[in-house]
C-alpha cells in the first residue's frame, strides 16, 4: 500500500478490525519510512457480472439460472449432476475471466451446448431448441441433421458412480422393463 504522505510503497499492519456492518475491515497501517499511520478499509468487490442479452439488455449473470436451464435439459435423461455443475462452473469461469465483466448470452451459450453435446445428444437438442430459438421445424431440422453428421467427441464411456446423482425418472415413475437407467438411455 502506497503511503499517501511520502509515497513510500511499504508498510506494515499494526491493527486491524472488522467493522459494525461486518462489510469491511479497517486497517491501520505504518509507514516503514516516514513512520506515519494511515487507515485503509478493505471492502468486496461488489460490482457484478453481467451477460448482455440478444436484445442488449444487461443482466446480473445468475450460476442458479444456467443450472435450472441445463437440469430441464437433462430431465429424465443419464446425465450426473455433477457433470451439469461443471458446466456452470465453466460457464460462470468465463464470465468472471471477461476483463469487461461481462459476456453475450450468445457466447456463454455456445460454451454450454458445447459442453452438453458431449454427454447426452437428446439434452443437447433440447436446451438447443430452447436456447436457439428455432423459427420453423427447418431449422430444428438442420440442426439435428449436422448432429448426426458430425463425429463429436466420443460419449463418455463408463458407469455413473455411485455418489453421481443423476437427472432421471423419479422413484414414483418405473423403467419400462428395464432395470438400469444407463441401459435404458442407450435403447431409446
Amino acid at each position: 500500500m502506497k503511503c499517501p504522505f511520502c509515497g513510500f510503497e511499504n508498510d506494515k499492519v499494526v491493527d486491524s478490525r472488522e467493522s459494525k456492518e461486518a462489510d469491511s475491515i479497517r486497517r491501520r497501517r505504518e509507514c516503514l519510512k516516514c513512520e506515519k499511520r494511515f487507515t485503509t478499509y478493505e471492502r468486496i468487490d461488489e460490482i457484478p457480472y453481467m451477460v448482455v442479452k440478444k436484445d442488449g439488455r444487461r443482466e446480473r449473470f445468475d450460476r442458479q439460472k444456467v443450472l435450472n436451464g441445463l437440469m430441464r435439459a437433462c430431465e429424465k435423461r443419464p446425465v450426473p449432476i455433477s457433470k451439469l455443475e461443471q458446466i456452470v462452473n465453466e460457464a460462470e469461469t468465463f464470465v468472471v475471466e471477461s476483463a469487461e465483466r461481462e459476456r453475450k448470452t450468445s457466447e456463454i451459450g455456445e460454451l454450454i451446448m458445447n459442453r452438453l453435446r458431449r454427454y447426452d445428444k437428446v439434452a443437447y437438442v433440447r436446451f438447443a431448441s430452447v436456447y436457439l430459438d428455432f423459427k420453423d421445424v427447418q431449422e430444428f431440422m438442420t440442426e439435428l441433421k449436422d448432429l448426426l453428421k458430425t463425429k463429436d467427441a466420443p460419449e463418455p464411456k463408463g458407469k455413473v458412480k455411485s455418489g453421481d446423482r443423476v437427472i432421471g425418472p423419479s422413484k414414483s415413475e418405473r423403467w419400462v422393463g428395464l432395470d438400469d437407467p444407463i441401459t435404458r438411455s442407450s435403447k431409446v
